[in-house]
This record gives structure tokens, sequence and C-alpha cells, in this order.
């Protein structure tokens, strides 16, 4: 049976949708009429073998599903909410290996190792180091004049963090941008990136890490991989579970946090009145409303354990749930005016790092010092920055991308 709030067929995670825009007018009229629905797909179109899902699309119901893992699980089916149709089980399930795909207790035993490096003692010990990164890469850009936003600046601070952070060689970071980046695009054909190229990405990425545990396992450093590996009977990762970890970060670490800062950017270039405020200001509250205005992780999915209820709806066991944070940052009963993108707003209680729960995002803090620091850079050195093209979309089925974003530097 269709959803009745939506048009026949609508699928709110249609990857050639989100190529062109987010369905915030669709997900606005469940929120209002029927906020946790059944969205019907084509037999197994996402990779799971079903026949659909239930979208939750209200705040408060989102903050629910992701705070009750005994009930809504993410090891079930993945977090990813759509895979291509082709994708055979045996990929589906060898990502269960990775944190944002555990439920307690096993997540909360490998949480406990990683969260070590995202202490804000270690946060904070990055600041200087990224504040001069963002720095260079801002005066680089300037030299070139013009160019796309996204290869130019938004990418290079993510990448150089991760890398400053586990200790990954700065002249490998390339590396790590090209098997994240064929990791998530798989849905979109100008990529020319199968879900097999994909794959091959991810081992190879492991690979990388698992060589770069064991050369830390043998010889110590100061850096968080030493602490993460080096004793692995004391609690700590192994060399496949540090694989794993680093695996998580390039999407999680890269990807998304770059993906806010193309979104950021282009919305101060349309609201020019917020980029005025902000180069004058510089208020504390922006980071947050950039996240929530991108929200680059549109939605992810929990599958039901066990028959439940979810606003005023009948679940059953085994079905899958997918939450819309796009939809929750731009709930109306929690923002005040969420059409509107506002670097004051305060209080902000978004969903864009997650709805809370054991999965919400280990690597918040690092992400809103990266999107401050390489803003305050480009106020400093770019405060003339402005548009010279519309944004590409990327096609994906749950993150909202950016390929492209030309613009002229000076």
């Amino acid at each position: 049976m269709s959803c009745p709030a939506l048009p026949e067929g609508f699928d709110l995670t249609d990857p050639d949708l989100h190529q062109h825009r987010v369905p915030l007018p669709e997900l606005a009229r469940l929120r209002q009429t029927a906020p946790v629905c059944w969205i019907p797909q084509p037999h197994g179109i996402a990779g799971f073998g079903d026949d659909g899902y239930w979208a939750v699309t209200r705040h408060a119901d989102v903050k629910e599903v992701s705070t009750r893992p005994e009930i809504f699980s993410s090891h079930a089916n993945t977090a990813i909410i759509r895979f291509n149709e082709h994708i055979p089980r045996d990929q589906i399930d060898v990502q269960k290996l990775i944190m944002l795909n555990m439920d307690p207790p096993e997540h909360t035993r490998v949480r406990q190792i990683v969260q070590r490096g995202f202490t804000p003692r270690a946060i904070r010990a990055l600041e200087g180091a990224l504040r001069d990164r963002a720095a260079r890469i801002v005066a680089g850009a300037r030299e070139s004049g013009s160019g796309d936003f996204v290869t130019d600046v938004a990418c290079e601070l993510p990448l150089q963090a991760i890398a400053e952070l586990i200790g990954i060689p700065q002249q490998d970071r390339s590396k790590i941008f090209d098997w994240s980046n064929k990791m998530v695009a798989y849905d979109d054909p100008e990529l020319a990136i199968t879900e097999e190229i994909g794959a091959e990405s991810a081992m190879e990425l492991i690979s990388y890490s698992m060589n770069l545990a064991a050369d830390r396992k043998a010889c110590p450093a100061e850096d968080i991989v030493s602490r993460l590996v080096a004793a692995e009977d004391q609690g700590n990762l192994g060399p496949d579970e540090f694989g794993f970890f680093v695996l998580l970060l390039a999407v999680a670490g890269n990807e998304t946090t770059r993906n806010a800062i193309t979104h950021g950017m282009h919305a101060f270039l349309t609201h020019p009145g917020q980029w005025e405020l902000f180069k004058a200001e510089r208020p504390a509250t922006a980071a947050d409303e950039i996240v929530r205005w991108a929200t680059p992780v549109m939605s992810f999915q929990r599958t039901a354990t066990r028959d439940t209820e979810l606003g005023g709806q009948r679940i059953e066991a085994g079905r899958r749930v997918g939450v819309f944070y796009s939809s929750a940052n731009n709930d109306p009963e929690v923002f005040d005016h969420p059409e509107v993108f506002d670097i004051t707003r305060d209080p902000n209680p978004h969903l864009g790092f997650g709805g809370g729960g054991p999965h919400f995002c280990l690597g918040k803090s690092l992400a809103e010092l990266e999107i401050r620091l390489i803003f305050e850079a480009i106020a400093d050195t770019l405060p003339d920055i402005r548009l010279a093209g519309e944004p590409r979309r990327l096609r994906s089925a749950w993150l909202n991308g950016i390929k492209e974003l030309r613009v002229t530097y000076t």
C-alpha cells in the first residue's frame, strides 16, 4: 500500500531525486499527516530482498528510534538505507564489522576503545595544527583565482585532520580521498563507480590501515594508532578492527564534513547577509547551523527486532525503519522558521550528528572545529568569494553530497 501523503511510487531514498534536490516539501507533508509512514518499493530494489521501509520524519520519533537500539537494530541490515539492487547479500553483511553497523554490547566495547582518540584534550591538541593547515589551504585557493571549492578547499581540511589524528602520512591523503569517494559514489553513473569498484576501494583502505596498525604495534609512536592497537590484550583494537575503524573515519569524518563545508559555503553565498555577519562577528553558533542546514547524511536505517509501535503505527519485527535527519532538522515543532539559514540560531538541537543514543557522532567536536577553522580562514583570506556556477549534486540514496561548486576566490 502506498503512503497516502505522497504521490504514487514516490521513494524518499531515490538517488535520481537526490541528484536534483532534497525532498523537503514531501518530508514536511509526512511530518504533518503521516509522520511514521510505510514507503513501498519494488521488491529488492534497495538490496535487502524486501518491499519497502517505514519512514520516520518527526524530530521526536527520530530521537526515539536512535535511543532504543534493543528494538531498532543497526546490525540486522546495516545503517545504509539503500544499496544497489544487485549487491550480493554477503557484501552487505561484511559491513557489519564497521562500528556504525554494530549494536550493543559489541558497539559499546569498540566505541569505548576508539573514543580515546576523540577526547576534548585530543581535539584541543589538534587545533593549532589544523588552524595552520586551514590557512594554507585557503591561501592556495586564493592563488588560483577561481576553481572548484569542493576539491580546492572543502575536502582538504577533513582529510588532513584525519591524517593528523591517526598518523597517516600527509602524502597519502589523496589515496584516502579517492578510496572514500569510490565507496560512497556507486549510485552516480557520471563517476563510473560500480559496487565492485566501491568494494575494492574499501578493501584497499582496510588493507592500508591494517598495515599501518601492524607497523605501530611493532614500533609504537606518539599517535592515536599506537594507543588503539599497541596492546590488543589490554582491550585495544586488533589490526582488522582498526582497519574497519579507519574505513568508517574515511566516510564519517571526511565525506560528511566536506559536504557540510560545501553546503555551508553555498548557504553563505546565497545568503549574503549571513556571510557579512559571519565575517564581522564569527558567532560560535555558526557551525551547528551549517550542519543543520546541510544535514550531510539525509537518512540512516534501523531494523525492528520485534513487533513494536511508533507514532501510532504498528511496525512488525524484521521491517526496516528509515530515520530522516533532513526532515527532523526542519521540524517546525522544534525549530523556529527552519527554512531560514540563521548562524545565530540558539538553541539548535539538530540531529545532524545523529539522534543521540549509542551512535551519536564520535567526531562531533572535531567536525565543528574543522568547520569553524575553515570558515574563519575563508573570511580572513577570501572575504569576497562568490559563486561562479550552480552546485552539482551527487547522485546518492542517503548522502547529501555536492561534487562540484565553482567559485571565484578574489
